[in-house]
């Protein structure tokens, strides 16, 4: 069994965080964030988000292998996109393209997990469609300099990020 704390009333509390310095109030943003946005709130979220990956998925498609569609063709609320390829013929590796999105202005997405050498995107539902183009237009201009014949096109993505130190 759990072990219970009575809290007086006869009414008993489960345990909420398992983990020996884990902090159950974590679980109050989650809380307030699905009971503000209520049953419909919750609901739209979810459309949205799936919607904001669709979307760029379909503008990142013809650039980077996406694994795991579905039987339509399409991705959930998250994509993965496979850089391995990219490590074999160039040497550049999904910890490169991560660092090199740090240049454009993004924190890199979570990478090689759950595929090493792939790098997992998930939009939210509060994403706005500039900041998302903003975001696939920076993948794009990282696409096209891993395919470049240019030595220096290369040396930015293995030299990522590039700080303000650096450059000046």
């Amino acid at each position: 069994g759990h072990p219970q704390a009575n809290c007086g009333g006869g009414k008993s509390i489960l345990p909420v965080s398992a983990a020996p310095w884990g902090s159950s109030s974590i679980l109050l943003i989650s809380w307030a964030y699905i009971a503000l946005l209520g049953k419909t709130g919750v609901k739209r979220a979810t459309q949205v988000a799936i919607l904001n990956a669709n979307y760029m998925e379909s503008k990142l498609r013809d650039q980077f292998e996406v694994l795991y569609r579905g039987d339509l063709g399409r991705v959930a609320h998250e994509f993965i996109i496979d850089l391995r390829e990219f490590k074999k013929t160039v040497d550049i590796s999904a910890e490169d393209v991560a660092k090199r999105l740090i240049d454009y202005g993004f924190h890199a997405p979570t990478i090689s997990f759950p595929v090493a050498g792939t790098m997992m995107i998930e939009p939210t539902e509060s994403e706005n469609l500039s900041e998302i183009d903003r975001f696939c237009d920076a993948m794009i201009s990282i696409r096209m300099e891993i395919g470049s014949n240019d030595d220096a096109d290369l040396a930015m993505l293995k030299n990522a990020p590039h700080t303000l130190q650096m450059i000046t």
